[in-house]
């Protein structure tokens, strides 16, 4: 599946509403809506600027809806299906987010996955999926932008 709209993105996120899955590389479980919220909200308070980061935050945790049965590959999957819509960035963010930790690991990747696990947090005033809507807009609007220069 490969997202090309950020309308149809949105009603994926909208989908992940009373979805369980589960945060940080197999951790407890969660509301796949409510964890993507809270962890993009955790990114814009700590990157204000680093809207692909925060939207990888958001989108992460699309994979295990579209597969919920297979307990693995969900980062890949997601990277996969936000690639054409939000670019390589994000894309790369939330596959090396899947990964085990290496040495290698970039400070995004780790900041991503350190507001992953602060996500469990119960009581963090996330916001609403709607309010991310431009975010995702601007992200896609200058990821097609720079392709169209490639």
């Amino acid at each position: 599946m490969e997202l090309r709209r950020v309308e149809e993105l949105m009603d994926l996120l909208h989908a992940c509403r009373g979805a369980r899955g589960t945060a940080c590389l197999g951790g407890a479980p969660v509301d796949l809506h409510d964890h993507a919220l809270q962890t993009a909200a955790l990114l814009r308070r700590s990157r204000p600027a680093d809207k692909e980061l925060q939207v990888a935050g958001l989108v992460h945790v699309v994979g295990q809806l579209l597969r919920p049965a297979d307990p693995t590959g969900h980062a890949d999957l997601t990277a996969d299906a936000v690639r054409p819509l939000l670019g390589e960035r994000v894309s790369g963010l939330v596959r090396l987010h899947g990964e085990n930790p290496d040495n290698r690991t970039g400070e995004d990747v780790l900041t991503l996955r350190q507001a992953d696990e602060s996500a469990l947090t119960a009581g963090l005033d996330a916001g609403v999926l709607e309010d991310w809507r431009t975010v995702l807009e601007l992200v896609s609007a200058r990821h097609a932008r720079l392709g169209a220069v490639d």
